[in-house]
């Protein structure tokens, strides 16, 4: 199965599998397969899934080869945010042998990388089934990384928190703290925000939410660490004025009870910074 996602032009993935590239290169190159390749040589090899999960990647990897020689061949055999199971091929690659060897590891970092971030978004995008709570990932990327990490979520079947700190106003215990209360941090936003700019408050306690609505309240509500029960009470509080959104440890055992809550939205840090590469391999056939 395909999930829908938005899709990243060439242009925004080159930058980040260029720098892979020169990282690895440094300033003379492949030195083993300089030294080891016949002069012309060239090589097809195939990307095979080696565990089961969801793809996401194939142009980072494609741009790994095709960056260094733009005469290199490759076609992929499935889609991005397509269920792989072991053994599955997914792409292959042929060129000159300093070409495939050269962006091999480059290309396997990002799509084993990104590919991990999908597996684990559809795990549990795929918990919460058969109630209306979508999956989402933060800004809790790794630097540089940010554009194709949340790209992976999207194809795992997520959605997408704010990119940057510019794309929305979020109110969370820090800034309540340098305004001193709820209803300060409110007032001061509401008049910076301009009338597409969105404003959300995250509250630790049933408490501070009511605070909230009772002086006009946000666009949308963090329920943050709160247990399911008490989700549940906010969301009856809220009463579909905003969205309701529950953060804080959700893993894909506990995503149920908290998505049955009623809450809008479950976003999780830990799809982007702390998720596992999927295994894919490049199997040469020379």
């Amino acid at each position: 199965m395909t999930t829908s996602h938005h899709i990243l032009p060439d242009l925004l993935w080159e930058p980040i599998v260029r720098a892979g590239l020169m990282e690895d290169f440094g300033i003379g190159g492949d030195a083993t397969t300089q030294a080891i390749a016949r002069p012309g040589q060239t090589l097809r090899a195939r990307f095979r899934a080696r565990h089961p999960g969801v793809l996401a990647g194939l142009s980072a990897a494609r741009l790994s080869f095709t960056l260094i020689d733009g005469s290199t061949r490759f076609d992929a055999f499935r889609q991005d945010g397509d269920r792989l199971d072991p053994g599955d091929i997914v792409a292959e690659v042929e060129g000159d042998a300093l070409t495939v060897l050269g962006g091999e590891r480059t290309a396997l970092n990002l799509l084993s990388h990104l590919s991990g971030i999908a597996t684990a978004t559809r795990g549990v995008v795929d918990a919460v089934q058969g109630t209306h709570a979508r999956v989402c990932c933060t800004r809790k990327t790794l630097p540089g990384l940010r554009m194709i990490q949340k790209y992976a979520v999207a194809a795992g079947g997520g959605s997408n928190h704010r990119y940057r700190l510019d794309d929305a106003i979020l109110i969370k215990d820090n800034h309540i703290a340098l305004c001193g209360g709820v209803r300060e941090a409110l007032e001061a936003a509401r008049r910076r925000a301009g009338h597409l700019m969105s404003v959300a408050l995250e509250v630790d306690t049933l408490d501070q939410l009511a605070e909230a609505l009772a002086c006009g309240g946000a666009d949308a509500y963090l329920l943050d660490n709160m247990s399911p029960d008490l989700l549940r009470q906010g969301v009856a509080m809220v009463g579909g004025r905003a969205v309701t959104e529950a953060s804080g440890g959700i893993t894909p055992q506990t995503a149920p009870a908290i998505a049955a809550s009623g809450v809008d939205v479950l976003s999780l840090g830990w799809l982007t910074h702390s998720v596992t590469a999927l295994d894919i391999g490049l199997d040469i056939d020379v």
